[in-house]
């Protein structure tokens, strides 16, 4: 890898870790994507390292605040990550190109659904979900992640539509994704595939993501709590129209 490439890459891990401390995802969408699109590395290197620098991320990020956070929630969510990771991957195993297409094509479109009704209206509920729908969006997380490597949707709507203030959801989602980053982790070091590669540029990214997770805790966007809302359906209606075009793309 080239000097340029490798401080591009790290100036798109700079932009995705500041985006995924202020709401409590992104990393993965902005690093895979952007690296992705400009060729820098493989996709399989790239979410990788997003998964072992997401623990840096989530270390810095959420220094003191075990006491505060509704493990039962991260709980149910995580129950329901575990077997919807498996399914995801079995059915990707099973299913035919085609099918696998119609399914990204109907997760796009309940993402775009789902993100306009929420844009229009951006107040969250007035009571918390139970458990049990925690426990669903965290399958619903899982399969996505399985089948598309795109785990986010399903939990950040969870989140965003509960009564609690935008500090409680980023904590909740940074420490629900650090689990599942885990996870993945170490399924990936099992299969032998966490190599060199990995290794050093997740070693290289350390301090920019320190770096960048400190300055968005002491310098977070001046948004009200309803445009923070507003800009994640926003941006969770493009990547439900992105997954409709790859969808749409495949079957032309």
């Amino acid at each position: 890898m080239s000097i340029e490439t490798l401080f591009t890459l790290l100036a798109i891990i700079m932009v995705g870790t500041y985006f995924q401390t202020v709401t409590g995802f992104g990393m993965g969408i902005i690093v895979v994507g952007a690296s992705s699109a400009l060729g820098l590395t493989t996709v399989a290197v790239i979410a990788a390292v997003v998964s072992l620098i997401t623990l840096v991320n989530c270390a810095v990020a959420l220094p003191g605040v075990a006491r505060q956070t509704d493990w039962r929630v991260v709980f149910s969510v995580v129950l329901g990550v575990l077997p919807g990771i498996a399914a995801g991957v079995w059915l990707l195993d099973m299913l035919s190109d085609s099918a696998t297409n119609l399914l990204q094509g109907l997760l796009g479109s309940m993402i775009v659904y789902s993100a306009v009704n929420f844009f229009m209206r951006p107040e969250p509920g007035q009571r918390q979900s139970g458990r049990s729908s925690f426990v669903v969006s965290g399958f619903g997380s899982g399969l996505a992640g399985g089948l598309f490597g795109m785990a986010g949707p399903p939990l950040i709507y969870q989140f965003y539509r509960q009564p609690f203030d935008i500090k409680t959801i980023r904590n909740l989602l940074l420490i629900s994704f650090a689990f599942t980053s885990s996870i993945r982790s170490v399924f990936i070091a099992v299969q032998g595939k966490l190599d060199t590669e990995i290794l050093i540029l997740a070693g290289i990214a350390i301090p920019v993501v320190t770096l960048s997770t400190y300055l968005a805790r002491q310098f977070p966007p001046p948004l009200s709590a309803e445009a923070m809302r507003r800009m994640v359906f926003g941006i969770l209606m493009l990547i439900g129209l992105y997954l409709l075009v790859i969808a749409f793309s495949s079957w032309a």
